[in-house]
């Protein structure tokens, strides 16, 4: 896994793939919180990052796809899986090595806006007048909610061999997840079903997280999210080997 998690970064990082992908996500957010007058943390008029937290899932919806989606898919095409799968490694260690680093570097794309943090609180009145476990909590459902999209992302890669296809099969499931659950839970026509699909929703377990309260059912569930598609991406290789 260790050998698969150095070779993917290697290739994140010599090529502009990363570097792109990272100032896109970070100009985008840039603009949409600073700029921007309609959802500007400026024209608020007080010390909140709730706009960030709700509009960084949206772009992640794209951002993580972009980078998962030639992760295995790449692989089919080039020919190169059947050859690492006859390797002395494991397939959950070719899984678990390429989700680390697509994770790792997600996760490098969201540290620079804690800057974001520092800056709302130098500005509160007064100073720190900011609710830091909200913002704590909120990064660490966002980091969760990340590793979802990843193992979303990398499964999405391993049901076809085509990288546009890929992605937008990750863009797709992600979106399903996070916004289509709770959605059908808001129709009339889902009944007692309601309750059940908005506990499920994506998006309300990471709002949970938002409240600045580490619930662990929370936790447990997105944990769970994760090792559920790591393990479909897994088994759909056991057929491959």
């Amino acid at each position: 896994m260790l050998a698969i998690f150095r070779k993917e970064i290697n290739q994140f990082f010599s090529s502009p793939i990363a570097y792109i992908i990272m100032g896109v996500f970070l100009t985008a957010v840039g603009l949409l919180l600073w700029v921007f007058p309609d959802t500007s943390l400026l024209e608020n008029g007080y010390a909140d990052m709730g706009t960030f937290f709700n509009l960084t899932p949206y772009v992640m919806l794209f951002l993580v796809p972009a980078i998962t989606m030639r992760s295995i898919a790449d692989e089919v095409r080039s020919g190169t899986l059947e050859w690492l799968l006859t390797k002395p490694v494991s397939r959950w260690g070719v899984v678990g090595g390429k989700f680390l680093a697509s994770w790792l570097l997600v996760v490098l794309t969201l540290l620079p806006t804690l800057i974001y943090y520092v800056t709302l609180y130098q500005l509160g009145s007064p100073v720190g007048n900011i609710d830091s476990a909200g913002v704590f909590g909120s990064y660490i459902g966002l980091f969760l909610l990340a590793g979802v999209f990843v193992s979303i992302g990398l499964w999405a890669s391993s049901l076809n061999d085509n990288q546009v296809v890929a992605f937008v099969l990750g863009v797709f499931f992600c979106f399903l997840l996070y916004v289509g659950l709770s959605a059908l839970a808001g129709l009339s026509v889902a009944g007692s079903f309601s309750y059940y699909l908005a506990l499920f929703a994506l998006d309300e377990q990471y709002r949970a997280l938002g409240r600045g309260v580490i619930d662990s059912r929370n936790v447990i569930y997105l944990s769970s999210l994760i090792f559920l598609f790591l393990f479909l991406t897994a088994n759909g290789l056991k057929s491959t080997k």
